[in-house]
């Protein structure tokens, strides 16, 4: 039999009103009758009703947290695992729990956003990523519904959009004057998902700080982040051009160039990634990678975002610190 509010406020003798009143923790109730209340609740195995209370409170201290499609790559890239772990911790720290929703495309994606807020069932929303005239951005700015992103959105000054991301711009310019430094004249860059606006900024990066060093320069994009995408593109990278040094937006995608470098014993290629998924470097002595900080991303991002639904933030973005991860120390 389900254990009730009223249960509990006959077993410790004090009316259902109090009950809830030391279940929102507030200072009206003295100290004898909160500890004589939660021994009762711990007794009887009470679970508080999380969508009565938000009846009362207004708020259901849920966060709705929307994967975008392309993570049904999850288990092969770590940077979403490591996000949601964040995530977790910070929502828990506050708190404040967490419901995933899952997108096939898009469109399910924008569905679920807009299922979140039409079902008055979550107080905010995280997005994992941003893409050029994102559509969820749009209709979360529409109805000024508190959300966070992890990715740098194409409006930054909205008061209802928070963000949280690495410069990615500087990154990608500090690892090419790096490589100029080294005497690399001729860099690849292999990218994916050319509407992420992450890979807008590396992109932008790599480019400016190519024309400034005056260094020879190919860029091919690919649609994902994959092992697959990054030797095709290998494939299109090194098609007649003489590169000797190769900067790819995800480690998946280096990893694919690594095997297309070892199958036509192609020898001292320098491959730069992103994500720092082989932090031990079992992938080679010239494979290097920036480190984003994932687990960071999805604890700044919550954190963010319960500051805004507490009225008690000061800024509406935050950037964390990248790091590039120089196996072979050659930068």
């Amino acid at each position: 039999m389900k254990i009730t509010i009223k249960d509990v406020a006959k077993d410790a003798g004090v009316a259902p009103s109090t009950v809830s009143r030391v279940i929102s923790n507030t200072s009206r109730i003295g100290e004898a009758t909160k500890i004589r209340v939660l021994n009762s609740i711990e007794k009887l195995g009470y679970t508080p009703n999380i969508l009565a209370r938000s009846l009362v409170s207004k708020k259901t201290k849920i966060i709705g947290v929307v994967m975008p499609h392309e993570a049904d790559s999850l288990f092969s890239n770590p940077f979403y695992i490591q996000a949601m772990k964040g995530i977790s911790i910070a929502a828990e720290k506050h708190k404040y729990h967490i419901m995933y929703a899952f997108g096939k495309n898009k469109n399910s994606e924008l569905e679920a956003v807009k299922n979140f807020v039409s079902s008055n069932i979550v107080d905010g929303i995280c997005l994992l990523t941003t893409r050029k005239k994102d559509a969820c951005l749009k209709y979360l700015e529409k109805y000024e519904f508190p959300c966070v992103v992890i990715g740098r959105p194409e409006v930054t000054d909205s008061p209802n959009i928070l963000w949280v991301d690495n410069n990615n711009e500087e990154t990608t310019k500090d690892i090419v004057k790096r490589l100029f430094l080294k005497g690399y004249k001729n860099i690849g860059y292999l990218g994916a998902k050319k509407n992420w606006t992450v890979s807008i900024n590396r992109e932008k990066g790599f480019k400016e700080q190519c024309e400034k060093e005056d260094i020879n320069w190919s860029i091919v994009y690919e649609n994902d982040f994959s092992r697959e995408n990054g030797y095709t593109g290998a494939e299109k990278l090194f098609k007649n051009k003489n590169l000797t040094a190769v900067i790819c937006t995800d480690d998946t995608l280096a990893f694919g160039v690594q095997r297309y470098l070892t199958e036509k014993n192609i020898e001292d290629i320098k491959i730069i990634g992103f994500n720092n998924i082989d932090p031990l470097g079992n992938f080679g002595p010239r494979f290097s990678s920036v480190d984003i900080n994932s687990l960071k991303l999805g604890k700044e991002a919550m954190n963010l975002l319960i500051s805004k639904l507490n009225k008690n933030n000061k800024n509406n973005y935050k950037i964390v610190e990248a790091k590039l991860i120089d196996i072979e120390e050659a930068l």
